[in-house]
């Protein structure tokens, strides 16, 4: 722990506080999913989301050979670790459940599916529908005549409570399929690999590109607003390091091209624009209706490919035309109709059901997350108005728990007329809790603690971060490693480019990315695509070939090695660098 922020560690739930029994299990840092330290409340996206991995994987799919995850978090970093099912015995009695239970879900996938997004979009509209928060100097007169019985007061705790377990419930929605996606995905993996024991795990993973996902279509309306600016005539106003403000009260003086325009913004926002900026996990990562900076940075560039003649389109067909060859070519090399009927049965399969492990995330950590912290956030500004912290976004530094306590405060003192606690009791230690995520964020972070494992083969570990003991060895040993002029990872897609290395730690550099440059980052993430544009390629230092920033890469063409584990740590902001997509190598050239 880092001296000096002891209090502010001991703010998290004690459940996931690490004691003197986990020194002997193995746990790995998830920079994938959280890159930068977690304020207390931020927490709660780990909180909910293991919550009910767990349940899928450990109760209602039961998945054979695994439980939950356990996670734990230090200096604001969150490690998980795995529960693995070795016996035998078990592993046949939970696969006789799985294939109950799963095997229904893939024979019925498009019916369910198509139910579970509308399960979503009714509590997305749950979300949307929450009252306003307020507290009137005296209860409205028509609640006394109507006899409602129930002060405004208790709408505080009503809407909290509301708010927190529809987030929790969001996340059981977004594991209902998610792992059935990667499971489908790993039994066509593991039969290509037992078959064809050469063959690449990038090649598998170009078997099943070419998808058709929600999580793409933000990036897609940017397009499109980019023709309609050069088709109304009104291109000229985006220029690089205009601002949206700007660009749009410039648009209101150019007549009905300009407001034609506008209205066809209007028509994307709603609801593609309710995507954030990360990845789900951070109230910062503000959705780009919140902010319109990221989309509108990637309109200047798409405007000159318009007026250029250019494609502005993914290129869907291509990687399909590849893949339906990659697969009739491994397929010719099998030996028997029984091999190739059950090649044809997986990647059918596959194919029908991984577009939803890219398109939920539209749905659940970008649309209802938004709404989520931005509903936390008006909280924040409630108890901020009545002097309990300085600023709304202090209400991120109470974990779930203080901030229903601090509301509860609030209540009372409505109720009673005497002033609250809290604008006594939160202000230093918002400051305090502000400056050890501060000073965590200065500190590097283990990859691992605890006994390696000789051999790390659970494939879910391997495909979607990145982690191997071969990784692993190299990643602790990289201090040593510096006079080493190259950085190895996985093969995420193919492609070799050199070019300038744009060296970014957070979603609040990504401005700075310039055209040719090569994005080095710890994960990149879908709704970064529109400055995807710029970039000749990606290094990243977490992800593994199925991980989002490998698929992402792939979907737009780029070439990408992925799971370096120290890429922005050893590279520097501007080296001239070459990726080798293909190899999984990258070369340090000056």
């Amino acid at each position: 722990m880092v001296a000096g922020t002891e209090r502010a560690q001991a703010a998290y739930p004690y459940y996931m506080q690490f004691t003197a029994a986990d020194d002997q299990r193995f746990w790995f840092y998830n920079s994938m999913h959280f890159p930068e330290p977690m304020s207390a409340f931020d927490m709660v996206t780990a909180e909910a989301a293991y919550c009910a991995l767990g349940s899928s994987t450990t109760r209602v799919h039961c998945i054979p050979t695994t439980l939950g995850i356990d996670y734990r978090i230090i200096n604001g970093r969150v490690y998980i670790g795995g529960n693995a099912v070795t016996d035998p015995r078990e592993i046949a009695r939970r696969t006789g459940e799985f294939q109950q239970r799963a095997f229904y879900y893939y024979g019925n996938w498009e019916r369910l599916y198509a139910q579970w997004r509308e399960k979503m979009l009714a509590l997305i509209r749950d979300a949307q529908a929450l009252p306003k928060l307020e507290l009137p100097e005296f209860e409205p007169l028509s609640n006394v005549h109507s006899g409602r019985g129930i002060a405004t007061n208790h709408a505080l705790l009503d809407t909290y409570q509301r708010t927190l377990e529809g987030y929790f419930r969001m996340w059981h929605h977004h594991f209902e399929f998610l792992l059935l996606g990667y499971g489908a995905y790993m039994t066509f993996f593991a039969f290509c690999k037992k078959a064809f024991p050469e063959i690449s795990d990038q090649t598998i993973a170009r078997m099943v590109a070419g998808i058709e996902a929600e999580i793409f279509r933000p990036d897609q309306e940017v397009r499109r607003l980019a023709r309609r600016a050069v088709e109304l005539g009104v291109d000229d106003e985006f220029r690089e390091g205009r601002t949206p403000q700007a660009i749009m009260a410039a648009l209101e003086t150019r007549g009905a091209a300009g407001r034609g325009w506008l209205d066809e913004l209007a028509t994307s926002r709603d609801p593609w624009f309710n995507i954030n900026v990360g990845d789900g996990f951070y109230h910062y990562h503000r959705s780009w209706n919140d902010d319109l900076s990221m989309p509108f940075a990637g309109l200047p560039g798409y405007i000159a490919a318009v007026r250029a003649g250019e494609s502005l389109e993914r290129p869907i067909e291509k990687l399909q035309a590849e893949r339906r060859q990659l697969i009739q070519d491994y397929r010719e090399l099998l030996g028997s109709e029984q091999e190739r009927q059950a090649y044809d049965q997986m990647i059918g399969l596959a194919h029908r059901v991984f577009p939803y492990v890219e398109g939920h995330k539209f749905y659940c950590e970008h649309w209802y997350t938004n709404l989520f912290f931005n509903k936390i956030r008006e909280f924040g500004a409630l108890l901020a108005a009545h002097g309990f912290f300085a600023r709304e976004d202090d209400v991120f530094q109470l974990t779930h728990y203080e901030l229903k306590a601090a509301i509860i405060d609030l209540m009372t003192a409505w109720s009673n007329g005497s002033p609250p606690r809290g604008p006594e009791h939160w202000p230093q230690i918002v400051a305090e809790r502000r400056a050890a995520i501060a000073e965590w964020a200065k500190h590097s972070t283990p990859p691992a603690l605890g006994p390696v494992p000789d051999v790390i083969d659970d494939p879910a570990i391997v495909m979607l971060w990145g982690i191997t003991r071969e990784s692993l060895d190299r990643w602790l040993r990289a201090s040593s490693d510096v006079a080493s002029r190259e950085l190895r990872g996985f093969a995420a897609s193919s492609g070799v480019v050199e070019g300038p290395a744009c060296v970014v730690k957070s979603v609040e550099e990504i401005g700075r990315v310039r055209k040719g440059d090569i994005l080095v980052c710890q994960i990149t993430n879908p709704t970064w695509a529109p400055i995807f544009q710029k970039i000749a390629g990606a290094v990243s230092d977490i992800g593994g070939s199925m991980s989002h920033a490998a698929i992402v890469a792939r979907e737009f063409g780029l070439p990408a090695v992925v799971g370096t584990g120290t890429a922005t740590s050893r590279i520097k902001d501007g080296q001239l660098i070459r990726v080798d997509g293909g190899r999984g190598v990258v070369t340090l050239l000056s």
